[in-house]
């Protein structure tokens, strides 16, 4: 990873860390909101689920109730013939009884629909010819129910001993006695659903306050880190959603720490890279100053050396301009079909002498021919870059067998050495740039410590993989898997970067 491309990386984990106290009070707001809801919603829903039902049941037994007293008062009516004589003290006593007592108006009709007692002393020998009279007539009772006027209505008609109607019972009793209940009713029902309203709305905050309290923990944190310090590991107790969190951010902590370790470790590495050729042809150049009179053959030995420290300088530099052009998201890679059997003949055959000067034997095996759609200049470079190391840190008379093979969608890379190996505690470090195993013998054997990360970049823009195997003391062996057709993938890159902005 390029410094720019670290430098973005950083901002983009800093980024959710400024908009995390937005989210947490968002989170606070949408508990708070979710308990109000929960609670709330049912207490008002409470009111007409539970007066409802009450109503209809308190009309329903004051119906039951009006038509026990109407049966009655039907049948004193029969027994003392009121509807024709329309003389009985009993009777107008009861009639006016149970006018009070049910706060109602009673009226008695005969057949010729003559209106012959009203307890109202409104329409008495008036004519009342309604649809709900002409039905009572007809031998159907009407019950009615009129919960906007507050009044049950009743008919009934009135027969003699051979069935015949003669009359009709026709009473409108009032109902305000139970919208009266039933607004005391809502009245405590009111007092309760507020006091509850208040207890849930105290409970709804206290949980919110509880539920996001391990999360604001979470964002000290996070503050800190965006801040640049690494050591603030989390702990969250209480909710296992809450340790999985503080699990998953310790991990990613520790990935941050190892991309700032690895920044650093990278800028030391360069200056370090990078002063050294200067120092050494520093101390040259004052040598030769500080000196009279010097040989031509000395002028020429120290001059041969500074050449060579300024090559060394040209080569870090070529390498670091390398290895930050592979890192860019759009790097262009020159895609053609070539013959990777010929390629790899080619770059063994230059690398031969470099090996004699080992006596170090090259092998390469090659089980089918092989065509591919890479970047041959880049793909050169990387092969190189594994056989050239296997050469390097090889032994006296010793080999490097390179293996290619493939089969329906990747071709494979074997490069096996019989060379001094890699610690396994190391084996994941070689592709880090500037990384050295052992610092003086790769001094010693020359090299940027820049070509096996070179490597890494160039497979993977081939979307291939590079893993590593060895030994200490045995060998190594470097494996390469790319496609045999490239594939373009600029959409994932085009998602990254909508990401970024």
């Amino acid at each position: 990873m390029s410094e720019n491309n670290e430098d973005k990386f950083f901002t983009k984990l800093k980024n959710p860390f400024s908009r995390l106290k937005i989210v947490l009070k968002s989170m606070r707001l949408r508990v708070f909101v979710f308990i109000i809801i929960g609670g709330i919603v049912p207490l008002l829903l409470m009111e007409p689920i539970i007066l409802k039902p009450m109503e209809t049941e308190m009309v329903n037994a004051k119906k039951q109730r009006l038509l026990s007293q109407c049966y009655i008062l039907k049948d004193h009516v029969i027994n003392e013939g009121y509807i024709d004589s329309r003389t009985s003290a009993a009777i107008d006593a009861e009639l006016s009884q149970l006018s009070a007592m049910y706060d109602g108006r009673i009226m008695l009709i005969n057949t010729d629909f003559i209106i012959v007692k009203d307890t109202y002393l409104m329409d008495e020998n008036k004519t009342s010819v309604s649809k709900d009279v002409i039905k009572c007539y007809k031998g159907s009772g009407i019950t009615k129910y009129n919960n906007k006027e507050n009044y049950i209505e009743i008919g009934m008609p009135v027969n003699n001993m051979e069935k015949k109607t003669i009359g009709v019972i026709f009473v409108t009793f009032s109902t305000k006695d139970i919208e009266y209940s039933l607004g005391r009713i809502r009245t405590k029902i009111s007092i309760a659903v507020g006091i509850i309203a208040f207890v849930i709305i105290l409970f709804a905050s206290l949980c919110a306050l509880r539920i996001v309290k391990p999360f604001k923990r979470l964002e000290d944190t996070f503050e800190k880190v965006s801040e640049g310090y690494f050591d603030n590991k989390l702990s969250l107790d209480g909710y296992s959603e809450t340790e999985q969190i503080a699990s998953a951010y310790n991990h990613m902590l520790d990935k941050m720490k190892e991309v700032d370790e690895s920044r650093q470790e990278f800028v030391s590495n360069v200056s370090h890279e990078l002063k050294t050729p200067i120092t050494s042809i520093k101390v040259l150049a004052d040598s030769l100053m500080m000196q009279e009179d010097v040989p031509n053959e000395l002028y020429k030995e120290f001059f041969a050396d500074i050449a060579n420290e300024i090559d060394r300088e040209n080569e870090i530099i070529t390498d670091l301009l390398a290895l930050v052009r592979l890192d860019k998201k759009h790097t262009s890679l020159n895609i053609t079909n070539i013959n990777i059997n010929e390629l790899v003949e080619l770059i063994l055959k230059r690398l031969k002498p470099i090996a004699a000067t080992k006596n170090i034997e090259i092998v390469l095996e090659s089980f089918r021919p092989i065509m591919a759609d890479v970047d041959e200049l880049k793909m050169t470079s990387a092969i190189t870059n594994l056989v050239e190391n296997a050469i390097k840190y090889n032994v006296m008379d010793g080999w490097v067998r390179v293996t290619l093979n493939a089969d329906h969608k990747y071709f494979f890379i074997r490069v096996a050495d019989s060379g001094i190996g890699i610690p396994e505690e190391s084996q994941d470090k070689v592709f880090e740039r500037f990384y050295r195993v052992d610092k003086a013998r790769a001094r010693k054997a020359g090299g940027t410590g820049l070509g096996l990360a070179i490597t890494k970049n160039i497979i993977q823009l081939h979307n291939g993989a590079v893993r590593v195997y060895s030994k200490e003391g045995e060998g190594t062996t470097f494996t390469v898997r790319i496609p045999l057709n490239y594939v373009n993938n600029d959409r994932e890159s085009s998602d990254e970067e909508k990401e970024e902005k």
